[in-house]
């Protein structure tokens, strides 16, 4: 976290960890068996998708296409409480960018409107649309796409060039597949791509109707197929979880450092202020389904499920036990509820954004210049990510934690560097 928040970016305390009755392996094992419990839901939810999609494909009509969208929207919501895991452990890090980088230029899968624009010194497969094109030059070298798989998606689109705008994986080029572009700017209404962009023969709108439904196929069996891979690291026996294990201070330490640097650099700056500062509706991190209000909304829970070691499955059923909490509450009781209640307070302005949203004031018109009710809404819940991160901040010391350092912003930290 940056200068202007605490006096320095890393917290190195020169302190005695206390000791505790509740043992921090018994915290962590909690951590983990949320953290299998998160990734096997996100992982049920995918595969929903996954039946959802090949419905689509197989009988194209507005109804399969709403019913995907209805369980791409679905597997969102137990995702986006995974994410609290990244910072702290390097091998959800590692894996994340192939299930939901953002944001992405699009027209590297599909046609875009003509207002997108064309190639950029900075991206030359902006518009390189794969779905249209069976064979393309990348890189200098020729490639074959006239089958579209999981292993071009994986090995060859996916960031090609180096480029992180080319995101040609995970659920926001599902996304894109499945809405299309949203060009309402800051008026309403999300993408809304044909149900007959999947039809056949002379139904077929767009064109390449069969590529794309080989490109949307390919894209959930990848996602899939990922989901599966990193459920088997937080099983027992699984690398993510014996890496947190083999250190209990380390772990301990990862998990605040997820706390810390989901809320105040990545969800609050890049998510959130940035968006308001260029009043832009491409900043949304669902820009496609206008499903940002929910994305905020569940990393602000999935903060609060770690603190409190405590996660409410897709089923009903809850997976809780030894907590951080419990940890701080040892040492410091009012510290502990200083920080269950900002993390309440946060949840409570993101619920509000959330309750608005669906409302139908809709994320990207909260962004437009001069909406002072819409940059209330969005700074509410950019106040309380800033504010869950200080008590975040007091914890670390209270828990004799050393060397943390959380993700910071320019949008917070030096923002005049954002129009640079």
């Amino acid at each position: 976290m940056k200068p202007n928040l605490s006096a320095s970016t890393a917290l190195c305390l020169a302190l005695a960890t206390p000791g505790f009755a509740v043992e921090k392996a018994e915290v962590l094992d909690n951590y983990a068996n949320i953290a299998a419990a998160k990734y096997a839901d996100s992982l049920t939810t995918a595969q929903e998708l996954q039946t959802a999609v090949n419905a689509l494909v197989a009988a194209p009509s507005a109804e399969n296409l709403q019913a995907a969208k209805d369980a791409w929207l679905a597997a969102r919501v137990p995702y986006q409480q995974t994410e609290v895991y990244r910072f702290g452990n390097a091998i959800v890090d590692d894996w994340e960018g192939k299930v939901n980088a953002w944001p992405l230029d699009e027209g590297l899968i599909d046609y875009v409107d003509t207002s997108y624009g064309g190639a950029t010194d900075e991206n030359s497969s902006a518009v390189l649309n794969v779905i249209a094109n069976p064979t393309f030059t990348l890189s200098g070298t020729e490639i074959d796409a006239s089958a579209i798989t999981t292993a071009l998606l994986e090995d060859t689109l996916h960031e090609a060039d180096g480029v992180e705008a080319n995101v040609a994986t995970g659920y926001h080029a599902i996304e894109f597949l499945l809405w299309g572009q949203d060009l309402n700017g800051h008026g309403d209404g999300a993408g809304n791509r044909p149900w007959t962009d999947y039809a056949s023969g002379d139904a077929c709108t767009n064109g390449n109707c069969d590529r794309r439904a080989e490109y949307l196929v390919a894209a959930t069996d990848l996602l899939v197929a990922d989901l599966e891979w990193i459920t088997a690291q937080w099983a027992e026996g699984g690398d993510a979880r014996a890496e947190l294990m083999a250190d209990e201070d380390a772990g301990i330490s990862a998990m605040l450092t997820g706390m810390g640097s989901l809320s105040y650099g990545e969800t609050a700056g890049e998510r959130m202020r940035l968006g308001l500062m260029l009043n832009d509706p491409e900043e949304e991190h669902s820009c496609f389904a206008d499903n940002t209000h929910n994305d905020h909304f569940f990393n602000g829970v999935g903060v609060q499920n770690v603190y409190m070691g405590e996660y409410v499955r897709i089923d009903g059923t809850v997976v809780s036990g030894p907590s951080l909490s419990n940890m701080v509450a040892e040492t410091d009781a009012d510290l502990d509820a200083e920080m269950k209640a900002k993390l309440t307070d946060t949840v409570l302005a993101l619920g509000r954004i959330k309750t608005a949203a669906e409302a139908g004031f809709a994320y990207d018109e909260m962004l437009e210049r001069g909406n002072d009710g819409g940059e209330t809404l969005i700074m509410g819940g950019v106040n309380g990510f800033i504010e869950q991160t200080r008590s975040i901040e007091r914890v670390v010391a209270a828990l004799g934690v050393a060397q943390i350092e959380f993700e910071g912003s320019d949008s917070l930290d030096n923002p005049d560097a954002v129009f640079q």
